[in-house]
């Protein structure tokens, strides 16, 4: 089993910036796919980001050049840059592993943390 706890959200204004955490602990993520997931009110949850095992990143366009997505191994942690933050981006963000070597066809899901973005 893979747990996960994100912090790092908060209150910025537009143009700042935030970095969220995702530490895992109970077993490695280093076998597995991470990805960035988040959800505004009222809306569906959409993936904003994915790191594969080997390292390939994947971002979905409505953030493409301005977050970036980092993973530490030896720390068990994964991050999300987000730089040049717009209105749009406030949601609760949140992370998940799937694909885990250790636990293949589960998925596993932290709580979230909150992002707001003001004008």
């Amino acid at each position: 089993q893979v747990q996960l706890v994100e912090s790092g959200g908060g209150s910025v204004q537009a143009g700042g910036s935030l970095k969220l955490s995702c530490a895992a602990s109970r077993s490695s993520i280093s076998s597995c796919r991470m990805g960035w997931y988040r959800q505004a009110p009222g809306r569906q949850r959409e993936l904003v980001s994915r790191i594969s095992s080997s390292g390939t990143t994947w971002y979905a366009d409505f953030v493409k050049g301005r977050f970036t997505i980092s993973q530490d191994n030896p720390k068990n942690t994964l991050y999300l840059q987000m730089n040049s933050l717009k209105t749009e981006d406030t949601a609760v963000y949140s992370c998940a592993a799937d694909w885990c070597s250790h636990s293949y066809g589960a998925v596993y899901r932290g709580q979230g943390t909150q992002v707001t973005v003001s004008s």
